[in-house]
């Protein structure tokens, strides 16, 4: 298998959730750190958002691993951030037996 093109740097994001004083809860998106990757597109399509259609493209997103639990390996219900483009992470593996890298599997969405 050869390595991945870690060309373009992302921002690793969580969201907290924070009470917001009136019964219910406001969610915020925190920078966990910066990660090289590699961003494979696939075949896009659109879905229905909250008030807007949105358009989605699956994508894979390769980067280097870092051990269980480190805040820098990725979590599904993250997501990375480039400028104003944003992929959500739906889940993660290995990419190979060594373990050296890992491939994110998830989306961008557009809004509309």
């Amino acid at each position: 298998m050869n390595a991945p093109h870690l060309n373009r740097l992302l921002v690793l994001e969580a969201v907290e959730r924070t009470p917001d004083g009136a019964g219910g809860f406001s969610s915020v998106w925190t920078a966990l750190g910066t990660l090289w990757a590699e961003v494979m597109p696939g075949q896009g399509g659109d879905l229905p958002g909250e008030e807007r259609m949105m358009s989605a493209v699956p994508c894979r997103i390769t980067v280097r691993a870092a051990p269980a639990g480190s805040p820098s390996r990725p979590i599904a219900g993250q997501r990375f951030r480039e400028g104003t483009r944003l992929f959500l992470i739906q889940a993660v593996a290995e990419r190979d037996r060594s373990g050296r890298y890992l491939t994110c599997f998830g989306r961008e969405e557009v809004q509309r």
